[in-house]
């Protein structure tokens, strides 16, 4: 039994798949993430399964849709109950099958107020910051007679959320979340401070990151993204009121969350080496949705841009032979990681999900016969993502239907539906479409919504 690895999954809170130094971002420092990524791989086109905390969270410990429960967002009073076939093969109950010890600590925000013990896991820790580093370090310096799954699930960079929200409060909601005895508001308010010792020209020259290149509205923009907006006044009010520099400070704080988040991390790793664990654990890294970071003037989540679907996803360790690679091939932390996990502790994927085991590509040349098409889901519609393209269908406004041509645009800043060079291709991103979503699962014919947290 104790052949088989250990599990250790880390995953953040809204964090992008940009917001590594080890992706090429000078403005951000994450030692932490970026060991992970030298000693194994960097998934390059990771997608979440939905760009919203609730229907991730879901996605990822289930390795199943949220839509297949009816959850598209943060929303899940429509929602009787979720089947008992669901709850009993979620990550935890699945590993313990195979002998292992499950373990959890962090943030859960799961739809119907499910607990970690719901899917299979012991809590060892309800914090989501420092102490939760704490508790994960002590649950490694144990002595384990079975290997173990240890997930540690962190709240940042997930504070960046209350800076609109605050700036531009206006709903009960929104103004309860403003109050700033919130730890939250310390957090971020400590990620705001600028260095001391640069004035504030030197600061905006060459400490603070710049805007995105595709920090304008994209031309022709789904409608969609006005009325998602609209249920959200701060998100509009941060759209059409905050100034470049703003937008910049915003970007300056983000990343000072994310480096927060990334000394956690490193507590947790520095313990998986002290105790001897290193070459025996499978160490999986990645975060629940992204962050638009002012891409398109937006920030928090939601849409289909590749800033908050595309999130890092980094594996090493134990049967991972490729060392410091980046892979392309398309993958979802939502549906994969769970058939993965499986298969590494030598258990049958349940023949139920749809997702793949990961394990082939630990080693180099098997991209070649992976999937051609990935899913992914939101309030605001469908998406089918190929190498290259991504297709949209919305569920509300004019526009409904999008194509980025991500090779020629990979800023996704025009929609290229009415091109004549993409109608082949948008024959085949139809097709794939009406396979991967024979219905749809639109939240507005009974009602839509979201939160923050």
């Amino acid at each position: 039994m104790r052949s088989r690895p250990n599990i250790l999954l880390i995953f953040t809170d809204q964090q992008n798949a940009n917001m590594l130094s080890c992706s090429g971002n000078s403005y951000v420092n994450t030692p932490a993430m970026d060991s992970i990524a030298r000693r194994g791989i960097r998934f390059e086109r990771a997608y979440c399964m939905n760009p919203m905390c609730v229907p991730a969270r879901f996605s990822l410990l289930t390795g199943r849709r949220g839509s297949e429960i009816g959850l598209v967002n943060n929303v899940d009073d429509h929602i009787d109950e979720i089947p008992a076939a669901v709850l009993s093969g979620a990550m935890g109950w699945r590993l313990r099958q195979a002998g292992y010890e499950t373990a959890y600590g962090g943030k859960t925000h799961l739809p119907k107020g499910l607990a970690p013990e719901d899917l299979g896991f012991e809590t060892i820790s309800r914090d989501e910051r420092d102490q939760l580093a704490r508790d994960c370090a002590d649950f490694l310096s144990r002595d384990h007679e079975k290997p173990f799954l240890l997930v540690a699930s962190f709240i940042n960079p997930h504070d960046i959320c209350h800076m609109a929200i605050r700036d531009f409060a206006e709903t009960e909601q929104e103004k309860r979340l403003s109050q700033p005895d919130r730890i939250e508001l310390r957090e971020l308010d400590e990620a705001l401070k600028t260095p001391p010792h640069l004035s504030e020209a030197e600061f905006f020259s060459s400490a603070c990151p710049p805007l995105p290149d595709n920090f304008e509205i994209q031309t022709d923009e789904p409608e969609a993204i006005s009325l998602m907006h609209a249920r959200s006044p701060f998100k509009r009010k941060a759209r059409a009121c905050y100034s470049e520099e703003e937008w910049r400070c915003h970007r300056w704080a983000y990343a000072r969350l994310t480096e927060r988040v990334d000394e956690q991390i490193g507590q947790v790793l520095a313990a998986l080496e002290a105790n001897d664990l290193v070459d025996n654990t499978l160490v999986v890294f990645t975060s629940d949705h992204g962050d638009m970071d002012a891409s398109h003037r937006m920030e928090h989540k939601t849409a289909f841009y590749d800033e908050a679907a595309r999130i890092p996803l980094l594996i090493a360790g134990a049967g991972v032979e490729r060392r410091n690679a980046v892979e392309y091939a398309l993958v979802s932390n939502g549906l994969d990681l769970l058939p993965t996990f499986c298969a590494v502790a030598g258990l049958a994927p349940p023949a139920t999900l749809e997702g793949r085991s990961l394990v082939p590509l630990f080693a180099d040349g098997a991209a070649a016969n992976w999937r051609e098409s990935l899913p992914v889901e939101s309030e605001m519609g469908q998406m089918v993502l190929r190498r290259d393209y991504k297709y949209m269908r919305y569920y509300q406004g004019e526009r409904r239907e999008q194509l980025i041509d991500l090779a020629a645009d990979p800023g996704e800043t025009r929609n290229a539906i009415a091109d004549r060079e993409h109608r082949q291709r948008l024959v085949e991103l139809r097709a794939a479409f009406a396979g991967m979503f024979p219905t749809a699962c639109d939240p507005y014919s009974r009602r839509g919504g979201e939160s923050t947290k």
